[in-house]
């Protein structure tokens, strides 16, 4: 919940509960979750596998419906997918038969209202802004895996979504190139103040990223803990005060979860 006079919502959850059908009957994946997304925050969710991460960030983006309660966008209710939130995957699932700057525009066809040639200064603009500006006429295979995200990224970031989600893009990366992205995205959201919503078992990088991190806990997913980031940036994920607030949040899940174990 946000204190009276804070930064307003941009999304807000209260009470959601999802349930899915289980071999044995009902099973409930997110119990109970209230939370305020703040317009302009890097919100991060944390915690173990089975606590529900990436179906709140699909009830997030309206491609699943809660059973209980409710979630609003700037005050509407969240009802499906819609142009003002935009998902990024673990996998950058760009088209192999377009090059670069025709992967960015084709996330442009969001916007009808464009012209192609809008489209194409749109997404060059983009791709200078992850720094691949000399890449546009390379095709996916050509790059490297770091670079595949940067326009997955850029792709997401071209139609200026109202929030962007992010389903845990950096894990396939190995430690160099996710430590030049965690940079690159810091920069990103210094400049654009984009709200983004991002989904990650990696606590380190839940630290470096994050405004807020958001501590779920697992069978049912219900939110146990909530951390201010306050790290000035940029931040590097082997910083000794990062890896010390990283401490206290696994230490914090531990406990969470050992308690949980003993019920």
């Amino acid at each position: 919940m946000d204190a009276p006079g804070s930064t307003p919502a941009a999304l807000t959850l209260r009470k959601v509960t999802k349930r899915f059908d289980g071999a044995s009957g009902r099973v409930t994946a997110l119990d109970d979750i209230s939370i305020d997304v703040r317009e302009g925050e890097f919100l991060v969710l944390v915690g173990p596998s089975g606590c529900g991460k990436s179906t709140l960030l699909s009830l997030l983006a309206g491609l699943e419906l809660p059973d209980e309660g409710q979630i609003r966008l700037a005050g509407a209710p969240v009802r499906g997918p819609g142009r003002d939130r935009l998902v990024m995957f673990q996998q950058d699932a760009l088209f192999p038969w377009l090059n670069v700057l025709e992967n960015v525009m084709f996330g442009l066809r969001l916007k009808p209202d464009l012209t192609d040639s809008e489209r194409a200064e749109s997404a060059r603009y983009h791709l200078r802004l992850v720094g691949l500006g000399d890449k546009e006429k390379a095709r996916p295979h050509e790059l490297s895996g770091g670079m595949r995200q940067r326009v997955a990224l850029a792709r997401s970031l071209a139609p200026n979504p109202r929030v962007l989600l992010m389903d845990e893009p950096f894990s396939a990366l190995d430690a160099l190139t996710r430590d030049q992205l965690y940079g690159d995205l810091q920069e990103i959201f210094t400049k654009r103040r984009k709200t983004i919503v991002l989904v990650t078992h990696n606590i380190r990088e839940a630290v470096c990223l994050g405004d807020r991190v958001v501590l779920l806990s697992p069978h049912p997913g219900r939110v146990r803990e909530v951390f201010e980031i306050d790290l000035p940036r940029p931040r590097r994920i082997n910083d000794p005060a990062l890896a010390a607030l990283a401490a206290k949040v696994t230490e914090s899940l531990a406990s969470h979860l050992k308690s949980g174990s003993a019920e």
